[in-house]
């Protein structure tokens, strides 16, 4: 009988194709059973690769320089078992999950639809799989679906992402453990006990404090606790102000409803990379770093084997990742983004800084976050200071969704950690407000445009005086807040300009704070910014919020000036701004007004109107992004370290942690930004000519105070961060 093989080692080791397919089923029907799916993970792992059994991919492992697709066998077989969902998974466990596609598509297409007529009218001997026969025997199994919310759409195209990532995964790791002979490294287990225990430790003298406002953190912390014990799986809300300890008090939370529950993992997503390393950092200090995986660009894994592996599928017990790496992946079609999420059932997820859940994708991720508690076992809690007022979104996707707030009193809490008084400043001009800032010995300023951060800031005193923006690569950034902290402590001179990036998480504490009118979440996170460690009487820690001048509103697209109406509309009807009652009213109407942008590209209705289980999966895929794929990324080689990461680049070494290095000293700008520097020649291109990775040649263009320089060719309209 003709041996069949699925894999070869350049040391001439083989493994059969009935080999790979049942460690593959083992794998995925172990992944699968976790939301009750473990037969249908099963018979995915045991078809998927029955392509392999044509003569014309035997050709090919032993060496044929020849073509053979051999994913759309297995799933064309599953078509004929009336198993749509898996044909899906099946034959996209290379290429990607395909789009459904028409019932008239015709071979020439990458649909399911294109894919199944392709193996219809491809009988030639060489493609003959049917050899599989002799060692596969396919059941139908029994198996029910999840519980279909809404009109089940979402539901169902969700399940088969869940169902996909179980095959890829597994599929993934069978076939690294026959490579490797067998030895995979892999992350650690999550043992609820191990971990509470260095939680309990760490916190075990916040308890003897009489301090009063280290006292009311503990109140915060002791009811996390409870609540992590006491309530069953299902959605939260965390609403604890600035200052409150909500950081660690989350985390206890999460590890004692794990311990409770008997939930597997702690995911915490953080909004912006800026205060993901700040988090990580504390998370390793209390649980150990061997349990705290960091996955987001710029992490860099060293030369430890297990993080790079655990960061493929998140097989660690605590993730810290940014809410793009999180939400792109729910909503990707690639086996690489999608291998992770089975490993999200039993999970507790943590969404810090909530208040920033994407506008324009708040339904999906919202849809998302229901499937995860109502057919995941998982467990979602949204901590802020600022809470959104999402109890009517979620209630139209079911009334079961409602979210129990973790404290017993949000507004006592806000009462208690009010550090700071508003002050309505009305409009400034440039000169104006850096005037008013020269007389300050120590005070941050956020503005709303990085063209106005560098304008301000070229007005202040050079002695003591900053900026911030992500004009400037990461790692300058890091460089300026470590002596923007420093001079802080010393009582030195610190004058701040900065962008939002500033606003959410950062540990920094100034004596008064500048804002350019924003979202009122925006303008209250710029306030935890002020007196954050309640050194000062809150009747002398300011706040200042002023209307930029016209130059830098004319412009804004309206989906960043309607935050800046609605809070002044609030503004109108709350004597205090920060106030739970205000945050509410705000949240609500600025849903209201948004309308079916909350949904901007139509994600959920592209799978909930899809006709006969015919889903837009790579269509989604490229439609859904976080930050839009309108910028490019120039490597700025000013240091040492970065001149180091160039070399290498120059000299062939090409890989994803040599790109997630470069990260670090990369600045992302608008495409015309780009071209200008490009037709000015500021630009050198590695690797692919101007479609490669650019390096800025120019360092003069740089500047070591403000980064890199808004050239005029470039346009004025840079709204972000």
């Amino acid at each position: 009988m003709e041996r069949f093989i699925a894999h070869r080692t350049e040391d001439g080791r083989e493994q059969t194709i009935k080999e790979h397919l049942q460690g593959t089923a083992d794998r995925a029907a172990a992944f699968a059973a976790i939301f009750g799916q473990e037969e249908l993970g099963r018979l995915a792992g045991f078809i998927h690769d029955v392509g392999k059994y044509t003569p014309l991919f035997q050709r090919r492992i032993r060496g044929e320089n020849v073509e053979a697709d051999h994913s759309t066998a297995g799933g064309y077989e599953l078509m004929k078992l009336g198993l749509m969902p898996l044909a899906y998974c099946v034959m996209g466990h290379h290429g990607g999950l395909p789009d459904g596609g028409k019932k008239v598509d015709t071979a020439e297409k990458g649909t399911l639809m294109g894919r199944i007529l392709r193996i219809r009218e491809s009988r030639t001997p060489d493609m003959d799989y049917s050899a599989f026969q002799n060692e596969i025997i396919l059941e139908k199994p029994a198996w029910a679906p999840p519980k279909l919310l809404l009109k089940g759409g979402f539901t169902v195209s969700f399940w088969i992402r869940m169902l996909y990532s179980c095959l890829v995964d597994a599929d993934f790791l069978d076939t690294e453990a026959f490579m490797q002979g067998g030895t995979v490294q892999r992350g650690r287990a999550f043992l609820a006990e191990e971990l509470l225990c260095k939680l309990t430790n760490f916190i075990a003298g916040w308890w003897k404090s009489d301090v009063p406002i280290n006292q009311k953190r503990c109140e915060v912390l002791r009811q996390c606790i409870e609540a992590g014990e006491r309530e069953k799986k299902g959605l939260f809300t965390l609403t604890v102000p600035t200052g409150g300890g909500k950081t660690v008090s989350s985390l206890a939370f999460a590890l004692h409803h794990a311990k409770a529950k008997g939930l597997r993992r702690v995911v915490y997503v953080i909004p912006y990379c800026s205060i993901i390393e700040q988090t990580a950092d504390t998370f390793c200090k209390i649980l150990g770093k061997e349990n705290v995986l960091e996955h987001y660009a710029e992490a860099d894994f060293g030369d430890d084997p297990v993080k790079k592996l655990a960061a493929e599928n998140w097989d660690m017990p605590v993730i810290v990742t940014t809410a793009v790496q999180f939400f792109e992946s729910l909503f990707a079609n690639k086996p690489s983004r999608c291998r992770k999420l089975h490993n999200l059932a039993d999970s507790v997820i943590i969404f810090d800084e909530a208040q920033t859940l994407p506008l324009r994708y708040l339904k999906p991720c919202l849809q998302a976050l229901a499937e995860l508690t109502e057919n995941y076992g998982a467990s979602c809690v949204l901590c802020t200071a600022t809470q959104p007022a999402l109890g009517p979104l979620l209630k139209e996707i079911g009334p079961q969704f409602v979210c129990r707030e973790i404290t017993q009193d949000p507004k006592e809490l806000y009462r208690f950690f009010r550090r700071v008084t508003f002050r309505q400043l009305g409009k400034l001009e440039d000169e104006e407000l850096a005037q008013r800032l020269n007389g300050e010995k120590q005070a941050l300023c956020i503005v709303g445009t990085r063209k106005q951060a560098q304008k301000i800031f070229s007005l202040l005193k050079e002695e003591g005086s900053f900026h911030l923006s992500t004009l400037m690569d990461p790692a300058h950034r890091r460089r300026v807040l470590r002596i923007i902290r420093a001079r802080l402590r010393k009582g030195k001179p610190c004058r701040v300009v900065a962008t939002s990036l500033i606003e959410a998480g950062v540990d920094v504490d100034f004596p008064a704070v500048y804002r350019a009118q924003a979202g009122l979440d925006s303008m209250i996170q710029a306030a935890g910014r002020c007196n954050r460690e309640n050194k000062r009487p809150k009747e002398k820690s300011f706040v200042y919020l002023f209307e930029p001048q016209d130059e830098y509103c004319a412009h804004l697209p309206h989906s960043l000036r309607r935050p800046v109406d609605t809070a002044q509309v609030i503004g109108r009807k709350f004597e205090e701004i920060d106030a739970p009652e205000a945050i509410e009213a705000y949240f609500s109407e600025l849903y209201r007004v948004s309308g079916p942008e909350l949904d901007e590209k139509n994600i959920l209705s592209g799978f909930e109107e899809a006709q006969n289980g015919l889903y837009p999966f790579a269509e989604t895929a490229q439609k859904f992004h976080l930050i839009e794929n309108d910028t490019r990324a120039v490597v700025i080689s000013r240091t040492a370290a970065a001149q180091k990461l160039v070399r290498r680049l120059k000299g062939g070494e090409y890989s994803r942690a040599l790109l997630r290095q470069l990260g670090r000293y990369s600045v992302n700008v608008y495409l015309n930004h780009f071209k200008a520097l490009f037709e000015q020649d500021k630009l050198e291109f590695l690797d692919g000519g101007k479609e490669g990775i650019a390096v800025l040649r120019d360092l003069s263009c740089y500047s070591g105070k403000t980064g890199l320089a808004l050239l005029p060719e470039s346009g004025a309209a840079l709204f972000d961060s």
